[in-house]
């Protein structure tokens, strides 16, 4: 009998690696408090794991010398190690092609826990008439990614609702609450189509396109969170162990536990036929990682 339990898949892949992208003032650091759920600072480490004095590391951003190999670790939640590319945002031809070797090697690394795992992709819509910036270009247009999913990951979504009331506010007088509510929310779809951000992103000469997208709003309020962003990076994951790692990192997302078992449930009833209870059972239990599953 095996036991598989989240101890057991943390000691298989011990930490999920993400190299989070964006601008500055892009919301990163919101999204990554939210996916640990804190509100502290990480700590951050150098590539041979020493410990680096974190006023040291924004000195040097400051600088414009930042070294995309330092991890970030929150200590609410170690599973996660995050790499941050600041640096070539903002124009610097050195941090881009520094960004482009260390997602090469990353991506051919012999283990699988060393690997980068995901890239999260940050585009602010709070200036939705310049969402497609040199940056994304270059980023999309030049960067192989390999196997490497890029989760495209809209913030500030909820800065297009004032434009979206402004351009209606004469329709608007005298409309119902549900009314009103749903014409601003087809005019930020409008508002967001003309963009033309998703069919930038997805043209097909670009070298790196995104396996998904997701619109996150209100990451400064208190009760939101970034279980939609957890999700679509789960179904954008190819391996299944890693989708294991990172459900184990979110044990208190049911939800996304829920999803995950019935998706790969579904899956494999469509390809395999005449139905194991037993097998299936197992199956399913194995995306609750506060659950110790045992497989006879």
């Amino acid at each position: 009998m095996a036991t598989i339990d989240a101890q057991v898949l943390r000691e298989m892949i011990e930490r999920f690696r993400v190299l989070i992208i964006g601008r500055a003032n892009a919301g990163k650091t919101s999204i990554l408090h939210k996916v640990c759920n804190t509100t502290d600072e990480p700590e951050i480490y150098d590539p041979k794991g020493n410990k680096i004095d974190a006023a040291v590391v924004k000195s040097s951003i400051k600088r414009g010398n930042h070294d995309i190999r330092n991890e970030m670790v929150f200590k609410s939640n170690p599973s996660f190690v995050f790499h941050d590319s600041c640096g070539f945002e903002a124009g610097s031809e050195e941090e881009f092609e520094d960004m482009k070797k260390f997602i090469s090697e990353r991506a051919n690394m012999t283990k699988l826990e060393e690997r980068l795992h995901v890239i999260w992709y940050c585009i602010p819509m709070d200036d939705h008439c310049r969402t497609f910036q040199r940056s994304e270009e270059k980023f999309f247009s030049e960067c192989d990614t390999g196997h490497i999913p890029v989760v495209v990951v809209f913030t500030k979504f909820e800065a297009l609702r004032p434009i979206a009331f402004g351009q209606l506010k004469k329709e608007l007088k005298g409309a119902s609450g549900e009314e009103r509510s749903r014409k601003i929310a087809e005019r930020v779809e409008n508002l967001f189509t003309n963009t033309g951000v998703l069919d930038r992103l997805c043209a097909p000469e670009n070298r790196a396109r995104p396996k998904s997208h997701v619109r996150l709003d209100n990451m400064h309020k208190p009760d939101t969170n970034c279980n939609l962003l957890l999700e679509h990076t789960t179904l954008a994951l190819d391996n299944e162990e890693l989708q294991l790692c990172l459900i184990s990192t979110q044990q208190s997302n049911l939800e996304l536990c829920i999803k995950c078992a019935v998706r790969k449930l579904v899956r494999r009833v469509q390809q395999s036929g005449p139905i194991n209870y037993g097998g299936y059972q197992y199956r399913i239990a194995k995306w609750f990682p506060h659950l110790k599953v045992l497989k006879c």
